[in-house]
């Protein structure tokens, strides 16, 4: 009995001393990044010197430049960019749209959805049926859809605390609404904007026509949340008002772009690796900020406090800047390409796209041992308010890294406000809190320390 005792009482004692070395480590971090944190002058520059960085375009390129060379001022061990071919769409000019009814002529905010054609040169005209989702095409049936236009107008649901699963609820009609429609006959389609707020800025984003032929595909837009409702209370005072919409988007042909990597090397498994990222493309109406350019630099900071911190990581970390998330997942499909065809041991990928707001934890993809293991670490955050630990999606450009016994994960910030500002034209740097980036990245580099200290379940290589 005094043996297991006096092997109790030695474990606890070497296991309180463990906990207060992590305790020291993480306040370390916190205190680099909210003292001399960088993260915010990165972003400053990302926003209000390079602007919106659409995939395939000049300022998307210039984001590679820019970032490749603040990787590089860092002096990590490794700075290099992987080509990847991406779309290349461009908006051209700015949309028009108005309701003709017998109360007169309503102007309405509208913006083409990436990836749609343009209307004629001289616009689409004609009757606009409203519905509330892909479904009600089949009930209104090919004779009445036929050569008219399709509003889609269901909105998220604000029932639900979890505003992405409010989006997830309803981007379907953004998504593949255009294709669905095409099926009936329709000439063109409206789109309610994802956004909970009522507000008049139309939000864009990723649509897709399928396998359909060019030559039968029709003009996509969204339309401000106001200008939803607008329109909707405008077509029950009169079902035969007639709806106009013009826009010039153009498709081309892919282009070569990157994805940007640095890396700090591993001291003691140098071939283990564990990513940190977000994308570094956005659309092109706002700035991207929140969506991805806090991400992008928050996975900066994490090597740097890392660096800063002065602890010598036994794995390889590298940040992962991937290109055209917004509008085909290039980038992330190319890094898994590229880490599969290399046998690569990945271990661990983080990765942030849920905007530069308030961190409440992170969500995580994982086996319910590796998940057990990332719960001991719990009451390490709870100074810094860090509480969500959950396990679900974990992030898009990382997904496709997924395979047994690696551990995805995804910091999880504060949603309430974030599809405000999701694809549309006030995604703009002065929405963003330099407090609460810094706190973001503080945050992601304190769960990277840990995993690299600790580790999960045994590295897996990527199979082909």
């Amino acid at each position: 009995m005094r043996i297991l005792f006096l092997l109790l009482t030695t474990f606890t004692f070497f296991t309180s001393i463990a906990q207060s070395e992590d305790e020291k480590q993480l306040r370390s971090i916190y205190d680099k990044a909210l003292t001399d944190g960088k993260a915010y002058d990165w972003l400053n520059y990302l926003s209000n010197e390079i602007g919106g960085r659409l995939s395939g375009s000049q300022e998307a390129q210039k984001a590679v430049e820019y970032t490749k060379a603040e990787l590089e001022a860092l002096g990590l061990d490794r700075v290099w960019l992987q080509p990847v071919m991406v779309p290349k769409w461009e908006r051209g000019a700015k949309e028009v749209a108005y309701l003709e009814s017998s109360k007169g002529k309503i102007n309405l905010p509208i913006c083409a959805l990436g990836g749609s054609v343009a209307t004629p040169k001289s616009g689409i005209k004609g009757k606009i049926l409203e519905v509330q989702g892909v479904d009600d095409l089949k009930k209104l049936g090919e004779d009445k859809i036929k050569g008219n236009i399709i509003f889609y107008n269901r909105p998220m649901n604000p029932n639900l605390i979890n505003t992405f699963e409010a989006y997830s609820g309803c981007v379907n009609q953004r998504y593949s609404g255009a294709a669905e429609a095409i099926k009936y006959g329709a000439s063109g389609i409206i789109v309610r904007s994802m956004n909970l707020r009522l507000d008049d800025f139309p939000h864009t984003g990723s649509m897709s026509y399928g396998n359909i032929p060019t030559s039968n595909r029709i003009p996509a837009a969204a339309i401000s949340t106001n200008g939803a409702n607008l329109l909707s209370n405008a077509l029950k005072l009169d079902s035969k008002a007639q709806f106009y919409f013009k826009q010039n988007c153009k498709q081309y042909e892919d282009v070569e772009s990157f994805n940007v990597i640095g890396e700090i090397k591993g001291s003691t498994y140098p071939d283990e690796i564990m990513i940190v990222g977000g994308h570094l493309d956005s659309w092109d109406l706002g700035d991207g900020s929140h969506d991805d350019g806090a991400g992008v630099v928050q996975s900066m900071d994490v090597l740097r406090l890392i660096k800063a911190s002065g602890y010598k990581p036994k794995k390889t970390i590298r940040v992962v800047l991937f290109m055209n998330e917004e509008n085909g997942l290039r980038g992330g499909k190319k890094y898994a390409e590229v880490a599969k065809n290399k046998k690569e041991k990945h271990v661990f990928a983080l990765e942030s796209d849920s905007g530069g707001f308030t961190p409440r934890g992170f969500s995580f993809d994982c086996s319910d041992a590796d998940f057990a293991q990332v719960q001991n670490w719990k009451t390490l955050f709870e100074p810094y308010l860090i509480h969500l630990f959950v396990k679900g999606h974990a992030g898009a450009d990382i997904g496709p890294l997924k395979d047994e016994g690696l551990v995805l994960a995804g910091l999880r910030p504060d949603s309430q406000r974030y599809f405000d500002h999701h694809h549309a034209e006030n995604d703009t740097f002065e929405h963003v809190n330099k407090r609460e980036l810094e706190l973001g990245a503080a945050t992601m580099a304190s769960l990277v320390f840990l995993v690299d200290k600790y580790g999960f379940t045994p590295a897996k290589v990527i199979k082909d």
